[in-house]
């Protein structure tokens, strides 16, 4: 994770114009000296989000929605905390430096995605504007792909020259190392340099903030060498084990309906974002796996439809990729598609229409599951019924989520007409969730400490206006020493000494104290949840007791295990009863300074 230099984001967030980032994702509209918008957090018919001009942070008077820039991109487009920090340093042409003191690992992301961006605009004017490039656009042409495709998605074309983005390149000042590292550059061992990718059809791959950090080439000709389909190799911005196609496109849907519609191929992604179905995503350069599965629940998919290819190969596919779904307690349905037929055949034969109809008529992934899997067994025979409930069993009982399991098993057995308690449908055990997967899903009941000084520095971070106030109490009843978790024992750490010095205590300001992975994704669990400003005093009260109380229990309950240890002498265990005694009357409450 980078870490930048104070000076490079002090300068970020005097470039940030708040108003600016909002509009690009709201109907801001100007009241008076303030800006107002239909809160984007909850359903209202009158505008109560308010964003004065000037203010750095924004407030719902409905809901109680509050936040600066970085939280609105996390909360609104479920961004993780560094990726909303590097989003506005590009929105605002802030190049962030890093720090001298972490060591440097290569060219910095901002030149590799400079050097990519430069590539696509090349590759497309190389497919439009040149008569090599117009062999290539009459293929796309009589694929059915038009040209408001191909501007809208830039696709582009590779010329059979080797070196021929690399001079445009290179005379843009970009080093050898940067076009390397950025997955456009081949060094042979003999030192001989040529472009990666040549007399391809090219499709930009990008990020879900719209960055280019990748692309697809696909031959056209026979004579090409390689595979159908050739990509970047992996770069410190492209893991193809994470990238969602189309996400640029899509995530904005995704996010606010909380549902994803996946299917294979990038063209069959692109064609069904054109066609209006903009929550759709394919796998990148590998089987869609579980990576792209927790990119989804990042994003807070609950719902996922599978329009997978009508074969063997797209059904196997639909089974495996709904298993990883429903494991993580994803509802999935599936959109059967007729033999031998793709997403992009399909758009164009019989249009959107087609899809929409198919889309509001999905099976269950369950039903799929004993249909597809029963076509292996003799259904007829015990045997088999058997052995087809037993594997689908298993692989229901293997998911996370009790109440999922429970209602499948109950599903199952009247898909397959057996009792329900001949598959064990009242004897569910709760899977232990690891506690990643629970933290990224905000569910309860996974770390009580975690989730209480959690709330603590929500309120911190949040309250704004009313943290003089706020501050005082704070100081007066709590230290770092009363917090347990070591990553909110450095956070509230960096914001104390932060607000004791009159220097900004936003998100912001306090990444220049953020070394771990683990520190990121706390203030990531942070801004994941809002607080409402007017009772924040309310709410900080209760947790500094909760927080005080927790830990006068803890101590009271290691007196109690001491002395029923059997290792003390009689006038230690006295000692001890004693100050069980004296501490049990001691109860903990909050101070308030006057």
């Amino acid at each position: 994770m980078p870490l930048y230099t104070k000076e490079s984001l002090d300068l970020l967030r005097q470039r940030i114009d708040l108003p600016e980032v909002l509009s690009a994702h709201i109907d801001l509209k100007k009241a008076g000296s303030a800006y107002k918008a239909l809160c984007p957090f909850h359903e209202e018919k009158t505008p109560s989000f308010v964003v004065n001009r000037g203010d750095s942070h924004y407030h719902c008077f409905g809901c109680g929605a509050h936040g600066d820039a970085i939280g609105f991109l996390m909360n609104h487009l479920r961004m993780g905390f560094m990726e909303a920090v590097d989003s506005l340093a590009e929105k605002f042409g802030v190049v962030l430096e890093r720090d001298d003191k972490v060591e440097n690992t290569g060219p910095s992301k901002t030149l590799l995605k400079e050097s990519l961006q430069l590539a696509c605009r090349f590759y497309h004017f190389m497919l439009l504007q040149t008569e090599e490039g117009h062999k290539a656009l009459e293929y796309l042409y009589k694929r059915g792909i038009d040209l408001e495709f191909i501007q809208r998605f830039e696709v582009g074309f590779a010329p059979r020259q080797r070196n021929a983005l690399y001079k445009i390149l290179r005379s843009k000042e970009l080093s050898d190392q940067v076009l390397q590292a950025a997955g456009l550059l081949s060094i042979a061992d003999d030192g001989t340099k040529r472009d990666f990718f040549s007399d391809r059809i090219m499709f930009p791959i990008r990020d879900g903030m719209g960055n280019v950090i990748g692309f697809s080439g696909r031959k056209f000709k026979e004579e090409t060498f390689g595979g159908k389909y050739i990509n970047t190799s992996e770069t410190p911005l492209f893991k193809k084990s994470q990238v969602l196609f189309g996400l640029s496109y899509s995530r904005k849907t995704i996010t606010k309906e909380k549902k994803a519609l996946i299917v294979e191929g990038q063209i069959d992604c692109l064609r069904m974002i054109q066609a209006g179905f903009d929550y759709t995503v394919a796998g990148q350069g590998t089987a869609f796996g579980e990576g792209h599965v927790r990119e989804l629940l990042n994003l807070g998919v609950e719902t996922a439809y599978l329009v997978l290819d009508g074969d063997t190969a797209g059904e196997e596919a639909a089974v495996k990729i709904g298993d990883f779904f429903q494991k993580k307690g994803v509802e999935v349905w599936i959109v059967p598609l007729p033999p031998k037929q793709d997403p992009d055949t399909l758009l164009r034969e019989r249009g959107p229409e087609w899809f929409a109809e198919r889309l509001q008529k999905p099976m269950d992934y369950l039903t799929f599951l004993v249909e597809k899997l029963g076509k292996s067994y003799s259904l007829d025979s015990p045997s088999g019924k058997n052995a087809l409930t037993q594997s689908i069993t298993e692989r229901v009982r293997a998911w996370e989520h009790p109440v999922m399991i429970h209602e499948s098993l109950r599903k199952l057995a009247k898909l397959v007409e057996v009792p329900e308690e001949l598959i064990g449908v009242e004897n569910i055990q709760p899977i232990v969730v690891k506690k990643e997967d629970r933290i990224q899903r905000g569910q309860n009941g996974i770390d009580a400490d975690k989730i209480l000084e959690t709330d603590l520095l929500r309120i911190l971070f949040l309250a704004g206006e009313a943290m003089q106030k706020l501050f005082a109490i704070v100081k007066a009843n709590l230290s770092v020493g009363h917090l347990k978790v070591a990553v909110c024992q450095r956070l509230y750490t960096i914001f104390m000494e932060a607000y004791e010095q009159g220097t900004s205590t936003d998100l912001l300001s306090c990444a220049t104290g953020l070394e771990k992975e683990d520190e990121s994704e706390i203030v990531s669990e942070i801004m994941s949840r809002k607080i409402q400003v007017e009772k924040a005093e309310e709410a900080l009260v209760a947790t500094i007791r909760r927080i005080l109380q927790r830990n006068w229990m803890e101590e009271r309950e290691a007196i109690k295990l001491k002395i029923h240890s059997g290792k003390l002498n009689e006038d230690e265990a006295l000692q001890l009863a004693k100050q069980f005694d004296a501490l049990k009357r001691q109860v903990p409450d909050v101070v308030i300074p006057a």
